[in-house]
């Protein structure tokens, strides 16, 4: 279709209407049009547009949105409400959370570095010197996120935001059996519910005696600081991994996709970056990045692979191939050349260790 603003035909999304290259070069020109896709796709789950930033209110502190959130008004990711001064909802108790095994190995985004896909850290950290058949991971999914991508492949948790269920950090540690092997947070996503999968791990390990028990996360790195080093501190010494999702190097085109800066995500990148050193026979930050149709190509790729080559080129970058959900369905699947053109970029800018993921995706 045509871009709303160049009015140049391209690939471009009907939910944002305008190309790339707009949202790179006319910022003002196209914001317009994102704040209404961002509004227009939260109202049906009755979710607020952007985090509250107002001078009135309480600002909640459990991920780095940081929302001042109003009285009688819910925060960003609608789970913490405002009542009479007093922010209401989850906490390290209990969580809006589901989780269910899934056999070992597993289609994790590090399953070609970890553990439980290689066996390195054999046999500290894992039971065999190669995949680990016969053992579970652990998938917990949050149903809450701290950002608002138009192409979320996991939307459905959406609609589980605002119910009133929740589960205890008893019921997930009963859960917990030998064959579990690793723990993996993802959603929607932690950042939001942070306390609960600290407290939670925190005694999973306490619990596990002699046991092997890695804890991971899949995050789009969107953390508080201070919980970011708790979160460091419990992989590390558990021999689990951080996947970051470098989603745009771009800024502007990460509020395009996404709703939110990614200023504080790179900073948390890289604060994390600084940990690898501590246990270098397990990869402790991995980084990933959804190669969406349209949006994300060579130039960001280029980006994020020298970022992440500066901080340190050993870490681990997955390119993943883009499947249409959420409300980019009308963009196509991510081409063959691109992804091996992006491949080439990372490789190029002097990263070691680069994969490109759903193979079967590409067209």
């Amino acid at each position: 279709m045509n871009c709303k603003v160049c009015r140049k035909e391209k690939i471009v999304a009907k939910i944002l209407g305008v190309c790339k290259d707009c949202i790179l070069n006319f910022e003002k020109e196209t914001r317009p049009y994102i704040e209404k896709a961002h509004k227009e796709s939260r109202e049906p789950f009755k979710l607020p547009s952007f985090p509250c930033s107002g001078k009135e209110g309480i600002k909640c502190k459990i991920c780095a949105n940081e929302c001042k959130i109003p009285e009688n008004e819910m925060g960003f990711c609608g789970l913490r409400k405002n009542e009479k001064g007093v922010l209401k909802g989850p906490s390290y108790k209990s969580a809006k959370v589901s989780w269910y095994l899934d056999p070992l190995p597993t289609n994790c985004v590090a399953d070609w570095v970890c553990p439980a896909g290689t066996g390195c850290g054999y046999p500290e950290y894992a039971y065999k010197p190669g995949p680990e058949y016969g053992y579970y991971n652990l998938a917990v999914f949050f149903h809450a996120c701290s950002l608002n991508c138009l192409f979320c492949q996991n939307w459905h948790f959406r609609k589980l935001t605002l119910e009133h269920k929740t589960e205890s950090i008893e019921n997930f540690l009963n859960t917990l059996n030998p064959k579990i092997s690793c723990i993996c947070y993802f959603g929607g996503d932690p950042s939001p519910q942070l306390p609960f999968a600290i407290k939670a791990s925190s005694e999973a390990l306490k619990n596990k005696k002699n046991r092997i028990l890695r804890i991971c996360w899949e995050t789009n790195g969107l953390m508080n600081k201070n919980m970011l080093k708790k979160v460091i501190e419990l992989s590390l010494i558990s021999g689990g991994c951080i996947k970051f999702d470098l989603k745009t190097w771009n800024e502007n085109l990460h509020i395009a996709l996404t709703g939110i800066s990614n200023k504080k995500i790179l900073e948390n990148f890289a604060f994390v970056a600084e940990y690898i050193k501590e246990r270098p026979q397990i990869p402790l930050l991995i980084a990933s990045t959804l190669l969406v149709s349209g949006y994300i190509d060579e130039k960001e790729i280029d980006g994020i692979s020298k970022f992440i080559a500066n901080l340190n080129p050993n870490i681990p970058y997955r390119l993943l191939a883009f499947y249409p959900h959420f409300y980019m369905r009308d963009l196509p699947l991510t081409s063959k050349e691109l992804a091996y053109k992006c491949y080439e970029i990372a490789k190029k800018n002097g990263l070691k260790n680069v994969s490109i993921g759903n193979l079967h995706l590409l067209t």
